[in-house]
């Protein structure tokens, strides 16, 4: 199907950004195909962050094989031991896409302030650039959500860059502490009203509104979080649509 391509684009992935080859390597699952034909760009430019692992070589390195022969014209942008390009601003606004890997959202969200990211990827959004990225990287873009950042008890993270006004929940079929733990959140006024995603699902936001929810899988879904006006929540179920 045609994706619209004006305005503002965040993917945010529950889990499943790439997927087996079926040898021994990954390749970009439908869901991050996904955000990449809504640059509308043949060959788009894409830019991989590892921030939230500490950007570990290794990692890098797989998601230039990932898209080895495919048509994008990849690029990293590393943060440890020191920023891999001179200008962190022209190289982002170069890009028509953004993707960012998972790990500690904690960690990111310092990094990304201290080295002045978070106004670039603000400045990024409003540019048009699709910002996508899933766990780590899909929390990052919202107000807050649920993380092991801090140890095997997720804890809540608050200070999301906010490009939306919403919480946020991965990884909701894959984790059992992360379905309470972001009801609870929501119910305590801790987070916002939040949108959470299955493994294999992607949040699709045009602006700040979510346009539609997006899936590899069969049965999964992404979910609207909001307090009931009784001190409890209401889950609403979005059924998302099916990508080949």
């Amino acid at each position: 199907m045609t994706q619209p391509t004006g305005g503002t684009h965040v993917v945010a992935i529950g889990g499943g950004a790439f997927e087996s080859d079926g040898r021994f390597g990954m390749r970009p699952s439908p869901l991050l195909r996904y955000a990449l034909e809504l640059t509308g760009r043949d060959r788009p430019r894409l830019c991989v962050l590892a921030t939230a692992l500490g950007d570990p070589a290794s990692l890098i390195g797989a998601s230039y094989a990932a898209f080895s022969g495919r048509d994008v014209q990849l690029s990293h942008l590393a943060l440890f031991p020191m920023p891999n390009v001179d200008d962190l601003r022209a190289h982002v606004l170069g890009q028509d896409a953004v993707f960012v890997g998972g790990g500690s959202v904690a960690n990111l969200l310092a990094l990304w302030r201290l080295h002045g990211l978070d106004e670039i990827f603000h400045e990024a959004w409003r540019a048009g650039v699709v910002l996508c990225g899933e766990s780590a990287g899909s929390i990052c873009w919202h107000v807050g959500g649920t993380t092991d950042s801090f140890g095997p008890t997720l804890r809540p993270v608050t200070n999301g860059l906010g490009l939306l006004p919403y919480g946020n929940g991965v990884h909701y079929d894959g984790e059992e502490q992360r379905r309470p733990l972001l009801q609870k959140l929501v119910a305590e006024g801790v987070l916002p009203v939040s949108y959470a995603a299955d493994n294999g699902v992607g949040l699709h936001y045009l602006g700040t509104d979510l346009e539609r929810a997006v899936s590899t899988r069969e049965g999964a879904a992404a979910y609207r979080v909001e307090p009931d006006g009784t001190g409890g929540v209401r889950e609403t179920r979005i059924e998302p649509l099916l990508l080949s």
